[in-house]
This record gives structure tokens, C-alpha cells and sequence, in this order.
């Protein structure tokens, strides 16, 4: 009881930050208490279903291992995923757990992509469409080396990872949004998201 009555104290100021910016029914860049309680409960009940963390990855796109698709992962999410990890290992996050998410400073959004080579996502690019304005990454990086996919060795034949990190400053949590990989040897995977549906 003392432990949450110390969360929840020593996380009071973001309500004040979520009172000023409130994002209903949106990308939540700044959880409050309440917000912050339920992350953890129901990390804490997929534990006790032995449901896996990723459970709580806002997936998009195709799921089938042949057509493109990825996830990201909100703070929310994460606080999900954190207390579905260690619950799972018999712990609770602690204050500066907690504290650690809050602070991050960007959102990471991870999609799978398919081509014929190896190394066909070499030096792939990743931005968001926000009604014509382009939001660039903080962060990209890819798989040098892709994997077979479940076609080999019809093509598709490889399948690679493209993750990118997007500054939460720089695009709007509650807005239509299309994320757009550009592998390098062209073309370009589109997936229209809309953020005002994503906690």
C-alpha cells in the first residue's frame, strides 16, 4: 500500500502536464496516475494468463509472415510490456522504473518488410506522413543481412527488420498518420495509422 501511495504521490506533477495537454482516446505522451495504474494492472493480469509481453504492441499491416507489417510501442504499451516482463520473473516495477519510461523521449516503430536479396534493406528509410508534412527519424537502423521468409525460395524470399524512432515533440499523437519505409533499392511499404485510436 505504501508503494503505490509513493507511485502515485511521486507521480502527481503529470497530471498537471496532462491537464494542459490532454489527449483523449490518443497517443498518451505523458500518462497520468490513473493512466499509469491500469498500464501495470493489466501487465501484471497477462503475466498471471502467461500472455506474452508483445501483447501489448499496437501491431499494423499484415500478421501472415508474407506481407509486410510492424508494431510500435507507446508508453503506455511499455508500461505494459515492463510489468508483464517482470511480474512473469515474480517482481513489480519500481518508482524509477516507472519514471524511466515517462521520461523517454521517443516512440519506436518497428515494421517487417519482403524483398529478393540478402541485403535489400541496406540503408531502408522510415518517416511519417501527417496531412503532407513529413516527420523524420531520430533513429533508423536495419537488418544488413535478411532473413529467409516462409516463401523460400519463392519470393518473397527475405523478410527484414526496419526500426525507427520518432521524436514524440515532432509529430502529433492524435493525428491520421501514414508510416512509409523506403528500402534502398526502391519502391516504398505504406501503412495508414490513425493515432487518435492508439493509447
Amino acid at each position: 500500500m505504501g508503494r503505490r501511495r509513493g507511485l502515485t504521490s511521486s507521480l502527481s506533477g503529470a497530471l498537471i502536464v496532462v491537464a494542459l495537454c490532454p489527449s483523449v482516446n490518443a497517443i498518451d505522451t505523458q500518462p497520468g496516475p490513473e493512466q499509469i495504474r491500469a498500464a501495470l494492472e493489466r501487465g501484471a493480469e497477462a503475466a498471471k494468463q502467461h500472455s506474452p509481453p508483445d501483447t501489448f504492441y499496437e501491431r499494423f499491416g499484415a500478421t501472415d509472415g508474407l506481407h509486410p507489417g510492424g508494431f510500435l510501442i507507446t508508453k503506455f504499451g511499455a508500461l505494459s510490456v515492463m510489468a508483464t516482463h517482470m511480474a512473469l520473473r515474480g517482481l513489480e516495477p519500481t518508482e524509477a522504473d516507472v519514471a524511466q519510461v515517462l521520461e523517454g523521449k521517443t516512440m519506436l516503430i518497428s515494421a517487417t518488410i519482403f524483398g529478393n536479396a540478402p541485403n535489400f534493406a541496406v540503408d531502408s528509410y522510415m518517416v511519417l506522413d501527417q496531412a503532407g508534412r513529413t516527420v523524420k527519424p531520430v533513429t533508423v537502423r536495419f537488418d544488413g543481412v535478411a532473413n529467409r521468409s516462409a516463401a523460400w525460395p519463392e519470393s518473397p524470399r527475405f523478410k527484414a527488420k526496419v526500426v525507427a524512432s520518432f521524436a514524440y515533440a515532432d509529430f502529433d499523437p492524435q493525428a491520421p498518420t501514414t508510416v512509409t519505409i523506403f528500402p534502398a533499392n526502391g519502391g516504398e511499404v505504406a501503412f495508414p495509422l490513425d493515432f487518435s485510436r492508439i493509447k
